[in-house]
């Protein structure tokens, strides 16, 4: 039962036991920290959750304003930008090695272990700047939706 609850929630089984017998790396993945237990459900909630904002809520209009040329072109322009960031960024997921490597779980750990330097202080930077950013426009998007 605990087995397929662990395959299809966010449960995760501890026994004081587990501590006891020394068999504490039951629960742990690789790198020390607790077993993810995620499904395709809860990562399809996660995506639509990240994709459905207000920024979507402006899209048309933007599109409707550059045209019907340049809008769709503007738009497939994007959409190969985020797929190539985000096939780069999966790459970079482990490092150096894709199958053993240490996990990079923040864009500041994939900018220390292929970068490093000051390279990740400006990293943090550019990541602040876009969040003020992005703040700005979800403000402004939001307003002229309501």
């Amino acid at each position: 039962m605990a087995k397929e609850m662990q395959k299809t929630s966010m449960f995760i089984e501890r026994n004081p036991g587990d501590y006891e017998n020394g068999d504490i790396c039951k629960n742990l993945d690789d790198d020390g920290r607790p077993k993810r237990t995620g499904t395709w459900v809860t990562a399809s909630a996660h995506i639509i959750t990240a994709v459905i904002g207000s920024g979507v809520l402006s899209l048309a209009w933007a599109i409707a304003q550059l045209g019907w040329v340049v809008g769709p072109a503007v738009l497939m322009a994007f959409s190969f930008i985020t797929y190539f960031t985000s096939t780069l960024l999966a790459d970079c997921y482990r490092a150096p090695d894709p199958v053993h490597g240490k996990r990079n779980y923040t864009y500041m750990d994939v900018v220390r272990a292929y970068l490093g330097g000051r390279k990740v202080q400006l990293c943090g930077l550019a990541q602040y700047a876009n969040l003020v950013g992005v703040t700005v426009g979800y403000t402004i998007t939001a307003s002229i939706s309501m």
